[in-house]
């Protein structure tokens, strides 16, 4: 995703764009209008994990095929791994922290937010080579993978708590 604020607003339509010229109006549809953006950002991040917790499953039900059944905690503890981290980043209500309610944010400091999520999906992107990279029933050294797997999504964890430090210097810089 790219700086979807600015597609954001590019893309209103002539009653936002006539509401913008109203006396304070103009800040708390941009407040609206990042709002949204993060959303959309955060949703498009926990979807991209959604579909790596299918690919799990995916592998998961080829050792069920094969009758090894004995390794299946493997799985599920990387399901839940990713299905924790993707309703983290979901449900994370940044709305209430300030940083949406202050008028005037610094473009430099959003930018880093921005920039945080897009590094983020990068991960998510290095995250489904690492699961793509479980081998088949029989074939590979499933503990392996796994661990590499399980080692990116514990990083991960981290990492988005770190956006909350960061969305806090955005909060404090701009007051």
């Amino acid at each position: 995703m790219d700086n979807g604020y600015e597609a954001a607003q590019q893309q209103r339509n002539w009653l936002e764009r006539l509401g913008a010229r109203i006396p304070g109006f103009k800040g708390y549809q941009d407040r609206e209008l990042r709002r949204d953006v993060d959303r959309m950002q955060r949703e498009h991040i926990s979807r991209e994990l959604g579909t790596l917790k299918g690919a799990v499953r995916t592998s998961a039900r080829d050792y069920t095929d094969a009758g090894q059944i004995g390794v299946l905690h493997v799985f599920d503890r990387l399901d839940r791994k990713l299905d924790g981290l993707s309703q983290a980043i979901r449900f994370t209500d940044y709305g209430a922290s300030g940083l949406f309610d202050v008028v005037k944010i610094m473009d430099a400091e959003l930018a880093k937010l921005y920039e945080f999520d897009l590094s983020f999906l990068e991960d998510v992107s290095a995250l489904r080579s690492e699961i793509g990279a479980i081998p088949a029933p029989g074939s590979g050294d499933l503990q392996a993978a796994a661990g590499a797997v399980q080692s990116r999504l514990d990083a991960m964890a981290s990492r988005w708590d770190e956006r909350k430090t960061l969305v806090g210097n955005v909060v404090q810089s701009s007051s």
